[in-house]
């Protein structure tokens, strides 16, 4: 079940789901990734009540997302996008009276996770990153197809984007049609639609770029992070992965195989054993 919640920071509106509140550890920050009609809740449903016995977990909608806040006009570039996600996370954290939490990113929720790294290391202490853009990256078919999705958006367009988020997409059968009218109708706001178009203009490999976190500051990273990904992954590839494994300094890895970029949804179970353990350690 939902549980979300509006907080509004500096006139902004955050759209936000939190539960496990009481449970007096300390906080998990999940950050979702860009696909169309994403949000906190699209991305971390299973995770949140996985976890919340044990976690005060927290999972907003970033700016241009969701029913978080849609600026007009729009920024037209990554960057500009980056600098209100970053100012967006923090300011949430100090709204909550949160002084330090943990960091989960999915996907381009992982490049938000390392610019936080990168301008507040001491709001955070372990950091899971999976199928995580920030390391130099190539454009895949499948991520071109998804960030140009209002070229030609339609449910049939979605239902084919979803199943490459999965490595059998029989897995999702008897739940794709309403995956798909959920994540459709969320698209289609016109807010939605506005901030979206605005975030993915082409050429599209330059946002990946965009989005890379220098070297010298991958190394810089102490924080124990583990990095999650899907071995067939189609959207963004694992090599990503191997590249910030050999940058990063307190680092583990889990590769998990007939899997592609769902990794939390396709191997839930896996996922939270992964994340209990690795949190747990701090217990």
């Amino acid at each position: 079940m939902s549980s979300a919640k509006q907080i509004t920071i500096r006139g902004q509106v955050t759209n936000y789901h939190r539960q496990g509140e009481e449970a007096g550890a300390t906080p998990i920050l999940f950050i979702h990734g860009s696909g169309p009609g994403a949000n906190g809740w699209s991305n971390w449903q299973l995770a949140l009540p996985a976890l919340s016995d044990r976690w005060d977990c927290i999972a907003p909608d970033l700016i241009g997302f969701g029913e978080s806040h849609h600026p007009e006009p729009a920024p037209t570039g990554m960057r500009g996008w980056m600098r209100l996600w970053v100012d967006q996370m923090l300011g949430l954290l100090d709204a909550l009276n949160i002084e330090k939490a943990h960091l989960v990113g999915n996907s381009m929720g992982g490049a938000v996770a390392l610019h936080l790294l990168m301008e507040a290391p001491q709001r955070f202490e372990r950091v899971v990153l999976m199928g995580a853009i920030g390391a130099p990256c190539r454009l895949t078919p499948e991520l071109d197809r998804l960030w140009g999705f209002y070229d030609d958006p339609s449910p049939a367009v979605l239902a084919q984007a979803i199943r490459w988020f999965v490595y059998d997409d029989g897995f999702l059968r008897e739940r794709l049609d309403e995956i798909v009218r959920i994540r459709y109708a969320a698209a289609m706001k016109e807010e939605v639609r506005r901030s979206f178009t605005a975030m993915f203009l082409p050429p599209r490999q330059k946002h990946l770029d965009d989005l890379i976190v220098p070297d010298s500051t991958l190394r810089r990273i102490e924080h124990p992070v583990l990095l999650v990904h899907g071995r067939d992954d189609l959207i963004v590839p694992v090599e990503t992965s191997y590249y910030l494994v050999n940058r990063l300094q307190n680092v583990e890895m889990h590769i998990i195989g007939r899997c592609s970029h769902w990794t939390q949804i396709e191997h839930s179970q896996r996922f939270h054993e992964l994340l209990m353990h690795f949190f747990g350690e701090t217990r």
